[in-house]
C-alpha cells in the first residue's frame, strides 16, 4: 500500500481508503462488514472513511466496532456531517453549530474514540452564514475532537470561501471529497485547479462508478443479481445514470487495456483516479471480502500517458464534465 500526504497538511493517508457507505448497517450483515474491514486492514489500508448519515448512524457503529483493538494512532479515521440524522426534527441536519456540537458528539461515541483524524462536512449548508459553520469546526478542531477539517461536494468558490476562513481561524482545510471517476469528470475543470493553488486534496468517493467501471454490467443484459443495480436501498438509485447501453458499450472497451496491464478493469478505474496528481486517496466499498482485496491491489499501479489516452478514446464524449453538476441542496433535506 502506498500512501500520500493530505493536502498542504502532514497528514499521510492509505491511497485506497475503505468507505462504507450504502454497506455497513445496511446492504451487508455485521458479520460480512467486519470481513470486509478485517481485510482492509490486511491488505495495508489504514484509512476509513463513514458518516453519521449511513444507515442513519449505524454505519458508524458497525465500524467502530470493527476497528476495536487496534492501535488508534496507526488509523486515520474521517466521518462527516451535513445530513439528517436520528429522528430528522428540525435541527438534525445541516451545518449549524447546534447541529456540528452534537454531531461530533454522536460521531465519536459510535466510533468508540476520542478524535476523528478528519471531519467533514458532507454537503454546502446554504441555509447557515458559512462563518458559524467554520467556527463550530474551529472549535471542534481546539477540543481535540478532529485533528483537521474537510469538505464534500463544494464547488470552487464555495472551498475557496470555506478555506479563507478556515486561515483565519487558524485551522487547517485539507481536503475535498468529490464524486469523480472515468465516467463523473466533474471537479476536472474548476474544483480540482483551485485547490491545487489552495493546498487542498481531493479524497474521490466511486472511483469504479458504482460498479459500473468493473466491467460486470453488459449493454442489453439484466443487472447481475444482488449487485448494486438491484438493491433498493439506495444502490440502484445512484448506479442508474451509468446503466445506459450506449455507456456500457463503451466500458467494455477498457477490457483490452485493462487486458495489456495485466490487472482488472475495477484497478484500471482505480488507478486511472489515482493518476491524478491532486487526488491523494480513492475510496472503495465493498461487499465482500475479495472485492477490498482486489481493489486494494490497485495502489502503487502507474498508467502512462498512452493508456490515459486510451481511455479517453475508448469512452469518447460520454464522461459528464459540466461543473455545475457539482452542487449542494438549495434547502435543508428534513
Amino acid at each position: 500500500m502506498d500512501f500520500r500526504y493530505l493536502g498542504n497538511s502532514g497528514l499521510k493517508v492509505s491511497e485506497i481508503i475503505y468507505g462504507n457507505w450504502l454497506t455497513h448497517g445496511s446492504q451487508v450483515e455485521n458479520d460480512a462488514a467486519l470481513a470486509c474491514v478485517r481485510a482492509a486492514l490486511d491488505s495495508g489500508i489504514t484509512t476509513f472513511d463513514t458518516a453519521d448519515v449511513y444507515a442513519n448512524t449505524k454505519a458508524e457503529s458497525v465500524l467502530g466496532e470493527a476497528l476495536k483493538g487496534e492501535r488508534r494512532a496507526s488509523l486515520e479515521i474521517f466521518t462527516k456531517v451535513y445530513w439528517p440524522t436520528g429522528p430528522g426534527g428540525p435541527n438534525d441536519t445541516g451545518l449549524s453549530r447546534k447541529h456540528i456540537m452534537e454531531s461530533i458528539n454522536g460521531s465519536l461515541e459510535r466510533l468508540g474514540t476520542d478524535y476523528v483524524d478528519l471531519y467533514q462536512a458532507h454537503r454546502y449548508d446554504v441555509e447557515t452564514p458559512l462563518e458559524e459553520t467554520m467556527q463550530a469546526f474551529a472549535d471542534v478542531v481546539r477540543q481535540g475532537k478532529a485533528l483537521y477539517i474537510g469538505v464534500s461536494e463544494w464547488t470552487a468558490d464555495q472551498i475557496r470561501a470555506g478555506h479563507a476562513l478556515a486561515q483565519d481561524l487558524g485551522i487547517q482545510l485539507i481536503s475535498n471529497q468529490p464524486q469523480y471517476s472515468m465516467l463523473w469528470r466533474v471537479i476536472e475543470s474548476e474544483v480540482v485547479p483551485a485547490s491545487k493553488e489552495l493546498g487542498i486534496s481531493q479524497i474521490v468517493w466511486s472511483p469504479i462508478a458504482q460498479g459500473v467501471l468493473s466491467g460486470k454490467y453488459k449493454p442489453g443484459a439484466a443487472p447481475p443479481e444482488g449487485s448494486r443495480a438491484t438493491d433498493e436501498k439506495g444502490g440502484a438509485d445512484m448506479i442508474k445514470r451509468f446503466l445506459d447501453d450506449e455507456v456500457l458499450t463503451a466500458v467494455q472497451k477498457l477490457q483490452p487495456i485493462a487486458d495489456g496491464l495485466d490487472i482488472m478493469m475495477a484497478q484500471l478505474a482505480v488507478a486511472w483516479v489515482l493518476a491524478n496528481d491532486n487526488v491523494a486517496a480513492a475510496i472503495v466499498g465493498a461487499s465482500r471480502p475479495e472485492q477490498v482485496e482486489s481493489n486494494a491491489q490497485a495502489s502503487g499501479i502507474t498508467l502512462d500517458d498512452d493508456v490515459l489516452k486510451a481511455v479517453d478514446e475508448a469512452l469518447g464524449d460520454l464522461p459528464e464534465t459540466d461543473p455545475a453538476q457539482t452542487k449542494s441542496p438549495s434547502a435543508r433535506v428534513v
